[in-house]
């Protein structure tokens, strides 16, 4: 149950800080709003150092880092999707394709689940689809879809490399990550600074953004060592709902009876994993 908790946790932080990414990116170069998440991030994850705790042990230092390689391409990846729009098609297939791998690497490494479990992830990503459904959508481009696909794929990486740091490593492994990431962004940033453009993004948006990333990544590290990879990731894929909602209450954003029934069975695939 604990495990679950914090998963949902994670799966709305991740929902609130894509919607203020993908906002804080409209009108402004992608890495403009990067370059001020990254860091905020980062400064979440150092806040959190003492009262967590921290060991940069080699494997610590090894995932931290890779997960903040793929969290560099996501972070791009995933606000330009959200920029680009529209949030309520797009951020759904970001998610049922970073729940995809995380899901596979949980079952080869021997998860197994009751069959109440098995009916809540079938469930849980029938919601995840649902979510973006119903008539009168406006349909993505092909690159947009591309972009989001690229994000799912660089979510996922993000999550199993955060998952497979040793449990003992506290918040390390977000630290070497986040600092791996920042210092990809800032070179980025330098070689392409030619082309970012002068808008500005959104500074307290983008920065509330990358704050509630760490907070995400952080329920997400604890999830998954309380409990199986398998759940924690189909639960966190979730986090289109509350993007959805905020892009209907900010953006106006329609929300179909299709995407309601997502939510619906969302609740219900919540419920099955719980009693598991």
């Amino acid at each position: 149950m604990l495990a679950l908790l914090l998963a949902l946790g994670s799966s709305l932080a991740y929902g609130c800080a894509d919607f203020l990414g993908g906002f804080g990116a409209r009108g402004a170069h992608v890495l403009r709003t990067v370059l001020i998440a990254a860091p905020a991030s980062l400064a979440v994850e150092l806040a959190l150092w003492p009262l967590l705790g921290a060991t940069f042990s080699p494997g610590a230092l090894g995932w931290g880092a890779a997960s903040g390689v793929v969290s560099a391409a996501a972070f791009a990846l995933l606000y330009r999707t959200l920029a680009i729009g529209p949030m309520n098609v797009l951020s759904p297939i970001t998610a049922l394709v970073s729940a995809g791998l995380p899901v596979a690497v949980g079952l080869l490494q021997g998860e197994r689940l009751a069959l109440a479990g098995v009916a809540g992830l079938a469930l849980a990503l029938v919601a995840v689809v649902l979510v973006s459904a119903g008539p009168g959508t406006a349909r993505p481009s092909r690159g947009a879809l591309l972009l989001a696909s690229g994000a799912g794929t660089a979510i996922a990486l993000q999550l199993v490399f955060l998952h497979q740091a040793p449990a003992d490593s506290g918040v390390a492994p977000l630290i070497v990550g986040r600092t791996a990431s920042s210092v990809i962004t800032l070179t980025a940033a330098g070689l392409l600074h030619r082309r970012l453009g002068p808008q500005r993004p959104a500074f307290a948006v983008s920065a509330a953004a990358g704050a509630l990333d760490s907070v995400a990544n952080l329920l997400f590290l604890l999830a998954a060592r309380s409990g199986n990879l398998t759940v924690v990731a189909v639960i966190v894929a979730l986090y289109p709902a509350s993007t959805v909602l905020l892009a209907r209450g900010v953006l106006a954003e329609r929300v179909h009876p299709g995407q309601l029934l997502g939510l619906g069975t969302a609740a219900v695939a919540v419920g099955l994993l719980a009693a598991t």
